[in-house]
């Protein structure tokens, strides 16, 4: 995007001045027998630190008209050059649906698959077929657009961290939702693999594929929502968000859409109150019936235990600085949990050993998933792509926990720790030296990204923990103010 800023300049606009659309494609293929075609457009608006994080193909921006005009302005290109091979004219679009040239990627696009899905060709196939000479088995006439494919990129980043700074770690657990209908995963691991900092932090590519954009929009949120990915940060949540959000849905998107929709960085789904009540009753069944799990024996007990067939609780429940009484009662698979004076029946088959549940709320299917859990009934539920901590007590023990001692905060202000793993490309200051708040204190690379670490307040420099060329991890100290 450094190219189309400059590009704009040249021409006398500004960011701020126009609605920038930046479609990827025209894909275009041609042979070594002069023929060309173009494959339709791909629109890759939504990026972070100009790298693409949603893709669809085709554009909901785009009219029959300027699809055609852009199609055959791509292939002129193609021709022009004598081009034999897939490859990708990334064109800016702006509000008024004028189209200008950025540049050629002589190569496959990660987003190929949504390309793949609306025409139903094999582009990977199609490029061994030109290479060994073949002429294209196609015309143009016969590319068409069926349906709608979303793609989604997920990675090994915190999206809570500038919308994604890079994660390290093995994936403990991993399924891909490959069981739903319309869904498609590219990848290249398993269960146990290593997300090092040596490489790009890319998971997978998730595409999603429907009659029409409503559909591939809804199998793309049921995709986000079964995706078991554990042991390293990720970025569902950012995902979920995004596909969900009225403007993209609406089709109101440019290059600035997570900038403009949250100015102050990603914090996750916020709750409205029938979804904060309905976490609260997962959360509330989830507990308990982890508690009647525990007081089952295994084969004949030597201590017979009379239970009546519906059981109720009083709990307390936390979230966030929110404390809420919470009423539960349980019959079979079901429990009734009355939350801030509502009752919800929670039922599902409570299998505690699957990564994923299926919870079923008064007629609204839900699937979530209990990332931890500990004995102090901390609970830690990815619910609607996010994840929330709640803390579960009984009422007794809940009036009891107050007179437990809190462990204070670090006061981070005075320290500088890293907040990925990575190499420390460049240090620039040492002991003794006076620097002011925001002041760049060191530079750290981590998977083909360069991120400056700066001062949290103005101060002096009392020690310095890192040089250039060391290998950090996340959390590592590396200056001290006094």
């Amino acid at each position: 995007m450094q190219r189309s800023t400059q590009f704009l300049a040249l021409m006398g606009w500004s960011r701020m001045q126009m609605k920038l659309s930046e479609l990827q494609g025209k894909l275009v293929l041609g042979d070594k027998h002069g023929n060309a075609l173009w494959l339709n457009e791909r629109e890759c608006s939504i990026q972070r630190r100009n790298q693409k994080v949603v893709e669809e193909a085709p554009s909901i921006f785009l009219d029959p008209e300027t699809r055609r005009a852009m199609g055959e302005q791509a292939v002129a290109l193609a021709r022009a050059v004598k081009y034999s091979s897939a490859g990708t004219v990334e064109f800016l679009v702006d509000s008024q649906k004028n189209f200008y040239f950025l540049e050629m990627n002589t190569r496959l696009q990660v987003e190929h698959p949504v390309t793949e899905c609306i025409t139903g060709l094999d582009l990977v196939q199609e490029m061994i077929r030109v290479a060994k000479g073949y002429p294209l088995r196609h015309k143009q006439a016969d590319i068409p657009i069926n349906g709608w494919a979303i793609e989604c990129r997920v990675y090994a980043e915190d999206p809570y961290k500038s919308f994604g700074l890079p994660s390290i770690g093995r994936l403990s657990q991993y399924e891909e939702p490959l069981y739903l209908p319309g869904v498609r995963v590219d990848s290249g691991i398993q269960p146990g693999s290593d997300i090092s900092i040596y490489y790009d932090p890319m998971i997978s590519k998730l595409i999603s594929y429907g009659s029409n954009r409503t559909e591939a929009l809804e199998r793309m949120e049921a995709a986000l929502d079964n995706y078991v990915i554990r042991g390293v940060t990720h970025n569902i949540a950012l995902l979920r968000e995004v596909i969900n959000h009225r403007r993209f849905v609406e089709g109101d998107i440019n290059t600035k859409f997570l900038s403009d929709v949250y100015p102050d960085g990603f914090k996750g789904h916020k709750l409205n109150k029938t979804e904060k009540q309905q976490l609260m009753a997962i959360a509330s069944s989830l507990y308990l019936s982890f508690q009647l799990r525990a007081q089952r024996f295994e084969e004949n007990s030597r201590l017979p235990i009379l239970k009546p067939k519906i059981i109720n609780w009083d709990l307390s429940i936390k979230m966030g600085d929110e404390i809420h009484s919470v009423m539960a009662s349980n019959s079979g698979s079901t429990f009734c949990v009355e939350v801030d004076g509502s009752k919800l029946n929670v039922t599902s088959e409570w299998n505690l050993a699957s990564p994923l549940l299926s919870v079923n709320i008064d007629g609204t299917q839900r699937i979530v998933q209990c990332l931890s859990r500990d004995a102090g009934g901390r609970m830690s539920i990815q619910f609607l792509g996010t994840v929330y901590k709640v803390h579960i007590l009984t009422e007794l023990a809940a009036k009891l926990n107050k007179f437990m001692l809190e462990k204070i905060a670090e006061d981070t202000s005075s320290i500088l720790r890293s907040p990925m793993p990575g190499v420390v490309v460049a240090v620039s200051v040492k002991p003794g030296d006076m620097v002011s708040e925001g002041q760049e204190i060191c530079v750290i690379e981590a998977m083909k990204m360069q991120n400056s670490m700066g001062a949290g307040k103005t101060g002096k420099v009392k020690s310095v923990h890192c040089k250039a060329g060391d290998t950090v991890g996340e959390g590592d100290l590396l200056v001290e103010l006094e």
